[in-house]
């Protein structure tokens, strides 16, 4: 397995597709059952088939990663060549970023000398797909990029 397993609600919000999978590998549902009570190792081997081909179409689609902790956001452009990172660091401990009332304060003073920045650029591996998938094994979660399009304009 390439990626991780979806979910029990993954695999439950994908049960359509689910079907059409196992269709595809001329599974029928009366198949599918007796597979269930008598080779439970080859129901996992197609759950695990089928989660790897909805991480692959997911990836293949992510433009933008983010992963904010408290004093620190990584914000993540994946271009067709390159990854490319917006990094901000608050150096300011009472400041949590992953609160409201944290980021209203970054939003107030993103220009003080509390706040430090670092742009940086990184080729893929081999597998640029699985390259997205750490940084989400890491925390990142999957954005239409607003915040890193804002701080590339302001920075870039």
């Amino acid at each position: 397995m390439k990626y991780t397993r979806l979910t029990k609600e993954q695999l439950e919000e994908l049960h359509q597709e689910f079907i059409n999978f196992l269709a595809t590998q001329s599974i029928t549902g009366d198949e599918w059952k007796n597979l269930k009570e008598e080779k439970p190792n080859v129901v996992e081997d197609e759950i695990d088939v089928f989660s790897d081909l909805v991480w692959e179409g997911v990836l293949n689609k992510v433009k933008y990663l983010e992963n904010i902790s408290a004093q620190q956001m990584h914000l993540f452009h994946t271009t067709e060549k390159e990854m490319k990172l917006i990094s901000v660091k608050v150096m300011n401990p009472d400041i949590d970023l992953t609160t409201s009332v944290g980021f209203n304060w970054f939003k107030k003073n993103w220009q003080s000398d509390f706040v430090d920045y670092l742009t940086a650029s990184k080729a893929y591996t081999e597998d640029k797909n699985l390259d997205k998938f750490k940084l989400i094994q890491q925390g990142a979660v999957i954005t239409k990029g607003e915040l890193y399009q804002w701080f590339d304009s302001i920075i870039g």
